[in-house]
């Protein structure tokens, strides 16, 4: 577990730099809804939410998504409230039967791509009909790893440590209004 105060949270967000504003991201998630929505809207999909990151981009796209659906999680972690991932810990799978079902699996980030492929393998061997994927922020850099492609896209953004709209600095600051870059000396 990170050790860090509230008062050291409040100082890593003062330092922060906004890259993406709250009414840019509303946007981004307005455009991924309509892009889910064109292709799913018939398909009675599972919305499947990667917890945490993935909670607030889910709830968002849910209130958007004026179709039958369902909604489940998975949670699946690599890092564990720290800044940098490990193998990845299970630590809950989804309730409702996946076989035969559309999945839209949802989460936070691409970055690497290592835990959106493994929960995609798992959904996969569940003998979905179909798993797209959908995440608000895609990393751009040369270090992915595998060959998932990601479905729905909202934001690009350079190869920064970033947080807010479900993104994470040490556990904290998901709830940030706004993608922040976390400044140099706090990475």
């Amino acid at each position: 577990m990170v050790d860090i105060t509230p008062e050291e949270i409040m100082a890593v967000a003062q330092r922060a730099q906004c890259i993406h504003s709250e009414a840019e991201v509303e946007v981004a998630i307005d455009n991924l809804a309509d892009r889910i929505r064109e292709r799913v809207a018939d398909k009675n999909p599972i919305l499947l939410c990667v917890m945490n990151g993935g909670l607030i981009l889910t709830g968002s796209l849910a209130t958007r998504l004026q179709f039958p659906l369902q909604i489940d999680y998975v949670h699946a972690t690599r890092y564990r409230g720290g800044t940098s991932g490990a193998d990845l810990q299970w630590k809950n799978y989804p309730s409702i039967d996946m076989e035969g079902r559309v999945v839209i699996l949802v989460d936070d980030i691409f970055d690497e791509g290592i835990t959106l492929e493994k929960v995609v393998s798992y959904c996969t061997a569940q003998n979905v009909a179909k798993v797209f994927t959908a995440v608000l922020i895609e990393k751009i850099h040369d270090r992915k790893q595998g060959g998932l492609k990601v479905d729905f896209i909202g934001l690009e953004v350079e190869d920064l440590y970033i947080y807010g709209y479900g993104m994470d600095y040490k556990g904290y600051l998901r709830n940030a209004a706004g993608i922040y870059a976390v400044a140099d000396e706090d990475k």
